[in-house]
Parts: C-alpha cells; structure tokens; sequence
C-alpha cells in the first residue's frame, strides 16, 4: 500500500490545490521580492499539473525552453564561470544583508531603509543563489558531460 493512499482522497486534493496555488502566489511575490520567483511558479504548476491539464499542457513549452537553455549555457567555460560566479556574488549578497553592517556614510536615507527585512530577504538570496549553483551543477552534469542526452 502506498503511503498516499493512507490519505482520505479530499485531503489529497485539497493539499495539492492549497500547496500549488501557495506556491504560484510566492512565485509571483517573488518576481518582485528578492527570491526565485520563477523557479517557484514553475515548481506551483508541477503540483497544480497533477490534478489539471492546463496545468501539465502549459508545461511542456516551459519545460523544453527550460532544457534547451540548460543546454546552451554550459556549452561555453565563460558562461559557465561566470554563472558560478553570479550564484556565489548573490549568497554573499545575502549574508550581508542578514548580518545588515551599519549604513555606509553616503546613504543618504534613514538606517532603516538600509538593508531592510535583515535575514528574511538575506535568506532568499542565498537560497536562490544555492539554487543556481545545484542547477549549474546539473546542466553541465547532464548537458557538458552526456551532450547526447540533451
């Protein structure tokens, strides 16, 4: 017996609908809030194409670009570096803004607006910089090493 067939099927759907749409509505925050956003929105229609076919349709391009640009950006070292290289600058990013230093001499503005939200947003950062770091990892494991695959 598997374990999902333990749940009463409403609980199934209901988590599914709550779970997709919770992480198409963050997705959308997070195109405009330090985050990746467009990471979540595709991860929020993966759970939504379970239960829906526009869902699992609407898919298939995203999915296709999605390895078609995987493929290309690990064809060429300078990319390659220099997509780590932005991964890392953006953990750093939000190590500093969780550890918030004291507003430099020439900001101009309140302290308060310096570095805002502290580890909240800082945590984003790193989050989405480790994020592009795994998915570097993966392209050029899938992609530079088994170019076939592609």
């Amino acid at each position: 017996m598997s374990r999902t067939s333990s749940f009463p099927p409403w609980i199934r759907r209901v988590g599914i609908e709550v779970l997709g749409w919770l992480l198409i509505v963050l997705g959308l925050a997070a195109l405009v809030l330090p985050g990746p956003g467009l990471l979540t929105l595709a991860v929020g229609l993966i759970v939504l194409s379970l239960r829906y076919a526009w869902a699992k349709r609407l898919l298939i391009p995203i999915r296709k670009k999605a390895l078609d640009l995987a493929a290309r950006s690990v064809q060429a070292s300078g990319r390659i570096i220099s997509s780590v290289l932005g991964a890392v600058i953006l953990c750093a990013i939000g190590i500093v803004w969780g550890v918030r230093p004291p507003a430099p001499s020439w900001w101009k503005w309140p302290e308060t607006w310096w570095l805002p939200g502290g580890w909240g947003p800082g945590s984003t950062l790193i989050a989405s910089g480790l994020i592009a770091l795994a998915l570097i990892i993966y392209s050029y494991r899938r992609f530079r090493t088994n170019p076939a695959q592609g």
